[in-house]
């Protein structure tokens, strides 16, 4: 069905739906046979990883051809934008819930423990257990990985802001390219973007190197090391999604796709590039800062 001024865009019936649902099933048995150490469950895993690159590629690719055949309308776009909007509220949500729990433990439940407050004395950890945060003296060394030091904001963290927020900068700057329909400035926007989307990465795999074999900073360095991989492991997920996004945006670009009126698919990955950003400044301040 095309589209029409009043009507909206209805696609024909389509195999990504159960795709997807055959994707999402071998990635989950896949992840679970491998965390418990059975079978095949690290090829399944790779299976599904595959069938979910195939999934994008695929039905992605449906979508953009149906926009550059004009199938879509003003009423397609605003869904569109509002599907987006709820995916990125949802991911805010997320996010709200990893820093609630670092908040609740570090603020609530170890100084509760500690002893502050009504409880006067406490032992329910180990004996003499006193709160300080990072709290990187740990009971039994033989079963823990017991951190030198806690992770300083200097160096690789504030490098790695200074790239993120020059990485918003650029963004921004493309699509400034985009909207004065000048498509070489939109393609070096996009770019200097993925460049620095990917100097992070690379900056945040050499972090988390130095602090396992010099720090000692592991996941099984009690709740601090946890909840720095948590938070910190997140972000970079969502940075190396994004980085792919733009990436896809960027061969798009190239290919001319976009005007300075039909220019949806760039706008929603700038929302999420932005997101990633202003999500890495809450984590700069609360994980690496205070």
């Amino acid at each position: 069905m095309t589209s029409t001024t009043e009507g909206y865009f209805i696609p024909e019936p389509s195999r990504w739906p159960i795709i997807a649902a055959m994707t999402v099933f071998t990635m989950l048995v896949g992840t679970v046979l491998w965390m418990n150490h059975l079978g095949a469950g690290p090829w399944i895993m790779l299976a599904g990883v595959l069938m979910l690159a195939y999934l994008f590629k695929g039905w992605f690719g449906d979508v953009i051809k149906e926009n550059l055949s004009g199938s879509y309308n003003g009423r397609v776009d605003r869904s569109f934008r509002q599907g987006m909007f709820w995916f990125i509220t949802s991911e805010v949500f997320f996010f709200i819930t990893f820093f609630g729990c670092f908040y609740y433990l570090r603020n609530i439940t170890l100084p509760y423990l500690g002893g502050e407050g009504h409880l006067a004395n406490s032992h329910l950890l180990w004996e003499n257990f006193t709160y300080t945060w990072p709290p990187l003296q740990l009971p039994d060394a033989t079963n823990y990985t017991q951190a030198k030091e806690a992770m300083e904001p200097g160096g690789i963290p504030l490098w790695n802001t200074i790239i993120l927020l020059s990485s918003g900068g650029t963004l921004t700057w493309a699509h400034w390219g985009l909207k004065k329909e000048n498509n070489r400035q939109l393609v070096l926007g996009l770019i200097m973007t993925v460049a620095l989307g990917l100097t992070f990465f690379c900056l945040q795999a050499y972090e988390y190197g130095h602090a396992y074999a010099e720090m000692d900073l592991t996941l099984n360095s009690g709740i601090y090391g946890s909840t720095f991989y948590m938070l910190t492991g997140f972000h970079g997920f969502h940075v190396t999604v994004g980085s792919i996004m733009l990436i896809v945006i960027l061969g798009r670009a190239l290919k001319h796709h976009f005007s300075a009126h039909n220019h949806f698919a760039f706008e929603a990955v700038a929302w999420y590039w932005h997101f990633v950003d202003v999500v890495w400044i809450a984590l700069y301040i609360f994980v690496y800062w205070l």
